[in-house]
């Protein structure tokens, strides 16, 4: 009797071990981009971590979606923009990118070519929490709407031509 106690308890020993280790197979990193409210939260295994304060684009870019991230640099500087310092820059979609700016008093409100943009100390923060849980379990979600953007009028079409134009913009350039 007692050996088979010692089974049933080493069974659910190793039952338990198994799904935490699926349960944090499963974890994931979740950054979410509001561009109405020009807030950015941070989600890790399902609890709010961290909410920050940024600035989207002055065109209403990035566009909106669920991405993943596609490539990590610490140090990145934007050939299209007259050689801008992109510090721990996240691109998750063709140029796009988040990454930490100089700017900070320009935060809470668009600003930007099209990038998410926050404080370097935040932009270390998020791009550690990445580079921990790596790409395939880091999703990020970009919703709302910074400004509408009515095509109709002519202000509207030139901040769509603006945001299209970014988005096709040439590459960027790594520090050496």
């Amino acid at each position: 009797m007692r050996c088979l106690a010692k089974f049933f308890l080493f069974i659910g020993f190793g039952t338990a071990v198994l799904s935490a280790a699926a349960q944090r197979a499963e974890a994931e990193l979740l950054i979410a981009v509001d561009k109405s409210s020009q807030r950015l939260s941070v989600v890790v295994d399902g609890a709010q971590r961290f909410t920050w304060p940024i600035s989207t684009g002055v065109a209403g870019g990035p566009p909106s979606g669920t991405f993943r991230p596609e490539r990590l640099e610490r140090m990145w500087y934007s050939r299209a923009y007259d050689w801008s310092p992109m510090p721990h820059a996240i691109f998750f979609y063709k140029g796009f990118a988040i990454h930490g700016t100089g700017y900070v008093s320009r935060l809470g409100r668009p600003a930007s070519h099209g990038c998410v943009r926050l404080r370097p100390d935040h932009a270390a923060t998020l791009f550690a929490l990445v580079q921990n849980y790596g790409a395939n379990r880091t999703r990020i979600e970009i919703s709302g709407s910074a400004h509408a953007m009515d095509r109709s009028s002519p202000h509207g079409m030139a901040q769509a031509a603006t945001m299209n134009s970014y988005a096709t913009a040439p590459g960027y350039l790594r520090s050496r």
